[in-house]
């Protein structure tokens, strides 16, 4: 098992650490969208640099994830009511071969009959797998955890992490030496919870003692350690908390002001945390993690509301931050001060997280279309491109080799860079 000082260091120091390797959760192994691969794939279509595109059943918006070859992913296949036989869905793993896109197995975790509602833009699965040796751990929100073999072998399961959850499902696990930290933010009740990777026990669970107006959010925590101290980084409604990961006891918090359904994962770069309160007005704060009690008023180094998302995670790489808002207004700033040193419209909307990789920085729209710009202080499009109409993609960005995962609504496909796709 890995140490904690090997994740601290792999993950989190300055943000700079980046893989070539498996993209094991959410964001990749850094949680914060950065790859060091070289050789990515600049353009793309619904036929030109496709190595494969596979049908996925169901709906979900969690994003692919892969290591040893295979990759990973959840949905929720739903069947209407018909007469007398209630609603049912079906909450289910996936599996595929990461060379050919066939699929290898595909298991029901969770089965839950009658209404469960969600938002238009969500799914019941929209949290992201995360992957640890040969262990696979599913997150469906308050509809269960699971650990699955990476051979499809049900290992545990969880159905105590119950609340009432507003929209849908969101946050995916992180994970922290031996125990899996869950954001659990419903309209009735708000915690964070440590659970063991080995069984699927609760260890702790600490409620957030805020009183938001609305208390739902669907934030995913980002592990790091700043001010010699180890600290799970969990954004709720109106307060962002900083938590021990090993007890869940506070470290420290900071109010946003009036801040719900809080989605992007924070990143942490230049010794800052970057956080967005979401709805219904984002502001993006700049917060020094070094601090310990109530930091509103000492540890917010800067502070903007102008184009910040509600959705999309953000990115920092070359001493940049790159940020988009949902409408389409992508920003380069100086992530110490806060300077802006671009924002341009891409136009479309956006709800996945960029990526960050071989100098470029990647934007998915809501409707298949990608914009590629420059990692630098000068605004550059590198390349637009477009996959067919009708498909949404909300899900982010997975890296595999010199590959891209891109997830649609109905498809999984693998992108290959120029003169590498044709089989």
């Amino acid at each position: 098992m890995a140490s904690w000082r090997w994740l601290c260091g792999a993950w989190i120091l300055s943000g700079a650490a980046l893989w070539a390797g498996e993209w094991n959760e959410f964001r990749g192994p850094t949680g914060q969208g950065t790859s060091d691969v070289k050789g990515l794939p600049l353009t793309w279509s619904d036929t030109e640099n496709v190595a494969w595109k596979v049908p996925v059943p169901g709906l979900g918006w969690s994003s692919p994830v892969v290591t040893g070859g295979k990759i990973y992913l959840s949905t929720s296949v739903d069947i209407a009511a018909e007469g007398d036989k209630p609603e049912v869905h079906e909450l289910r793993a996936l599996c595929y071969d990461a060379r050919t896109g066939k699929e290898l197995w595909n298991r029901e975790l969770f089965h839950r009959e009658g209404a469960l509602k969600h938002h238009k833009k969500n799914s019941h699965a929209s949290p992201t797998p995360l992957i640890e040796g040969d262990k696979v751990y599913f997150h469906f929100g308050p509809h269960g955890t699971a650990c699955v073999t990476t051979a499809g072998d049900v290992v545990w399961k969880n159905e105590e992490l119950t609340y009432a959850p507003q929209h849908g499902t969101g946050g995916s696990p992180a994970l922290a030496g031996d125990l899996l930290i869950i954001c659990c933010d419903g309209a009735d009740k708000q915690f964070v919870a440590g659970i063991e990777k080995a069984t699927g026990k609760e260890r702790w669970r600490t409620p957030r003692d805020t009183m938001p107006v609305k208390g739902f959010s669907f934030c995913t925590p980002l592990l790091i350690e700043a001010g010699g101290k180890k600290q799970a980084i969990c954004p709720g409604s109106d307060t962002v908390f900083s938590y021990d990961p090993a007890t869940g006891q506070e470290i420290w918090r900071c109010q946003y002001g009036r801040g719900y359904s809080v989605v992007p994962r924070p990143i942490y770069a230049e010794g800052l945390v970057f956080v967005s309160s979401s709805y219904d007005k984002a502001n993006l704060l700049a917060i020094n993690p070094t601090g310990t009690g109530d930091v509103t008023g000492t540890h917010i180094k800067w502070q903007t509301d102008r184009q910040v998302p509600h959705n999309p995670s953000m990115v920092a790489v070359n001493g940049l931050l790159f940020y988009v808002s949902d409408g389409g207004i992508a920003t380069c700033a100086n992530p110490i001060t806060g300077d802006v040193h671009w924002q341009e419209r891409l136009e479309g909307n956006y709800s996945a997280s960029l990526l960050a990789a071989d100098g470029r920085v990647y934007f998915q729209d809501e409707n298949g279309k990608a914009v590629v710009v420059l990692a630098s202080k000068e605004f550059e499009v590198l390349a637009t491109n477009k996959f067919a109409e009708g498909e949404r993609t909300f899900a982010s960005y997975a890296v595999d080799g010199k590959s891209l995962l891109i997830r649609s609504e109905k498809h999984l496909y693998r992108i290959e860079p120029s003169g590498s796709a044709a089989r």
